[in-house]
């Protein structure tokens, strides 16, 4: 019986499998990411809760935790620990008095951006060891796994390619 890596830390050996392959890189390039928001003092649902919050311009926290995926409650927790650091504050919404929005601060929205710029640095660090080729051929192999089994495959030149003006490592995929 095979054993299988600690939390994907070791690299797989030679007789995984494609899954293997592509979980173990999906860790490694999370795991890169987060060792890169320790200098800040975030997790990566913090850091993921910033984001989105700062894309978003202002949700209920409600629909914060529906965007993240996790449990309201979490979501209070991760919102409670952001605004006590002064990254984002709950404000009244202004067509609902019941209602509370999250917003980002001005200084959520310049640590947000430090912490685009780590993860696109973590991504880089990840995938600059592909040449152009390579990148665009696993993105090409990225997009038709995850596109729905009812949608016909696409090719780079069909629907849904990138475009050519985008450097290829700027597409990586995300984990």
């Amino acid at each position: 019986m095979r054993s299988w890596p600690r939390r994907h830390r070791e690299p797989p050996g030679p007789d995984a499998d494609v899954s293997e392959l592509l979980l173990h890189a999906a860790h490694q390039m999370r795991r890169g990411w987060a060792e890169s928001l320790h200098q800040w003092g975030l997790s990566p649902h913090q850091a993921m809760a910033l984001r989105t919050v700062d894309a978003e311009g202002g949700d209920r926290v409600s629909d914060l935790a529906a965007r993240l995926r996790i449990a309201p409650r979490s979501a209070t927790e991760v919102v409670d620990s952001l605004e006590e650091r002064g990254l984002v504050a709950r404000c009244p919404a202004p067509h609902d008095r019941r209602a509370v929005l999250v917003q980002v601060t001005d200084a959520g929205r310049e640590l947000a951006t430090q912490v685009e710029q780590a993860r696109h640095d973590a991504q880089r660090a990840l995938f600059d060891r592909l040449d152009p080729q390579e990148r665009e051929l696993l993105a090409q192999l990225l997009r038709r796994l995850i596109q729905p089994a009812s949608q016909p495959a696409q090719t780079a030149a069909g629907a849904g390619a990138e475009p050519a003006d985008r450097p290829a490592s700027d597409r990586s995929p995300e984990a």
